[in-house]
């Protein structure tokens, strides 16, 4: 048993600046953070873009900012939260700064401020190509400063503790009292009580295998809240970054070629070599991430091949080569060469623009169970992420996170906390069983729950998931538990939550678009 005030899961930009926060603010509290992986992986750290933030008031505006984000979410957006986000912006970014990120300069000594696809103007902070790397890089410098976090890499979060865990608790409150937490090195399960809990799980974007997304992205903790009941909603807009590498020797795609490229004037052309974009719409390849991955599925699905290409070879190269070093160089090591080469790219899937329901406080609907980052669904994005908004609306929420539990502590509660029961399980021999279900779950959310879905094909991916399910959860029942037996049993409540979701909407917005609601 640990006990702790407050319990953070995961270690991206969202947990980690609410952790340095809390910590700072009360020294004499303890602060747990776990991560399944060690501490620095996380979708955070591969966020290539940067931070959009309105900094250049002589061109830009918060206006012009909000009317970006309200056009890409598609009239599915909170107004007061995207308003909210976007005007608290530039003073997290300070915090960032005071904290010791460094982001790139031009020759002025201003922020070097790129643009990405959906923006009006000049607004993203980056630091090259690795913003994310940069971010993660000076958090955890900062929480390794601070005595009361406790950070516990390689332990896996199981499951949250609720009231049905607890023969005591006699209420009508649904309340988190912690989480059940797998130690992967001495495979012991501990019993984390803690007075608040966050959830900053990151993402979901391994349940379609092929995505720009980590390995560890696989919807742990929106999975363990819809166990707790908590309430979950949108997980039927799923961004698909619209240009990530496809390896044309092995058929993959995850390393992401950056929105910033476009930003920087690369076209997108077919097999043919045709520049297809303009074709889409007026903004072409700056048009929003929705439409350019939407465009790409509808040329691949007419010329059936399996990618197209970004083509780069009429920019400037000294200028490609400072703002993008570690795309030019993998590249390479790809051997592609960008100033002769085109990059072959394939949309993949990249965000989750739903998740756990939360409040401008960052609450859930299960009281002591906070939430933010990719796991949420706060408001800000609607039915289609702008790009470079996700760092921005983690760091913001992770502060209205802190403002609120500095002004509502939370009173310890005098509970026993029942250890993990596992009698009767044994270890699992046959690991096969989890591989194939894997596999087949990953294919079945490809190629029926993608980018174009369809009324037939959720239902056929409904019935396919209803099989892969009773397997598994008839293994569960016997087995000790393993990482990627919770893993797989997490994205497949996931893909249950795309799916259904996805059937009860009937209008197409933003990045959910089904052949069934075009208008004959």
């Amino acid at each position: 048993m640990i006990n702790t005030n407050y319990l953070v899961i995961g270690s991206g930009i969202a947990g980690l600046t609410f952790a340095v926060k809390i910590a700072e603010k009360f020294p004499n509290n303890k602060v747990v953070i776990v991560t399944k992986s060690t501490e620095e992986e996380s979708n955070t750290k591969y966020a290539q873009g940067g931070v959009s933030i309105v900094l250049d008031n002589d061109k830009d505006s918060f206006k012009k900012h909000i009317e970006d984000t309200l056009i890409a979410g598609d009239g599915l957006c909170d107004e007061d939260v995207v308003e909210m986000v976007v005007k608290k912006g530039p003073n997290r970014l300070k915090e960032l700064l005071l904290w010791g990120a460094n982001f790139d300069k031009n020759d002025e000594g201003n922020f070097d401020l790129g643009k990405e696809g959906g923006h009006s103007e000049y607004r993203i902070v980056h630091h090259k190509d690795i913003t994310g790397y940069e971010i993660e890089r000076t958090l955890l410098e900062q929480v390794h400063r601070l005595p009361n976090i406790t950070l516990l890499p390689h332990h896996f979060a199981i499951d949250l503790i609720t009231d049905h865990h607890i023969k005591e608790v006699k209420t009508d409150k649904k309340i988190c009292y912690g989480a059940y937490v797998l130690d992967q090195k001495s495979n012991n399960i501990i019993t984390i009580k803690s007075d608040s809990t966050l959830l900053a799980s990151g993402g979901i974007g391994r349940v379609y295998g092929h995505t720009t997304n980590p390995i560890v992205a696989t919807g742990d903790g929106v999975a363990m809240a819809y166990r707790a009941k908590t309430r979950i909603s949108d997980m039927e807009f799923i961004q698909f970054h619209p240009t990530a590498l496809y390896d044309i020797r092995g058929g993959r795609s995850s390393f992401l070629i950056s929105e910033a490229v476009r930003g920087f004037g690369a076209y997108l052309r077919n097999e043919k070599g045709y520049r297809f974009m303009p074709d889409y719409d007026e903004r072409a390849e700056l048009a929003s991430r929705d439409i350019v991955s939407q465009s790409i599925d509808n040329e691949l699905k007419k010329s059936g091949e399996t990618h197209v290409f970004l083509d780069c070879t009429h920019l400037d190269m000294t200028g490609f080569k400072a703002h993008f070093p570690n795309i030019y160089k993998h590249c390479l090591d790809n051997h592609i060469n960008i100033e002769t080469d085109w990059i072959p790219v394939v949309p993949a899937s990249h965000y989750l623009c739903g998740g756990v329901d939360v409040d401008i406080n960052g609450k859930t609907s299960i009281e002591n169970l906070f939430a933010c980052g990719e796991c949420t669904r706060t408001g800000l994005h609607g039915a289609n992420r702008l790009a470079s908004n996700s760092l921005l609306e983690a760091m913001v929420y992770s502060h209205q996170i802190f403002k609120y539990l500095c002004e509502h502590p939370i009173e310890p509660l005098q509970l026993n906390i029942p250890k993990w029961n596992d009698e009767g399980t044994v270890i699992p021999d046959e690991h096969i069983i989890i591989q194939h279900n894997l596999k087949e779950l990953q294919a079945l959310m490809r190629n029926y729950v993608g980018i174009v879905r369809s009324d037939k094909r959720l239902k056929n991916a409904k019935k396919r998931l209803d099989l892969i399910y009773e397997e598994v959860e008839e293994f569960y029942k016997t087995s000790k538990i393993t990482t990627s037996l919770c893993e797989l049993r997490n994205m497949i409540s996931v893909a249950y939550l795309i799916i259904t979701q996805s059937m009860a909407r009937k209008k197409n917005k933003g990045g959910f678009f089904s052949k069934d609601n075009v208008k004959k």
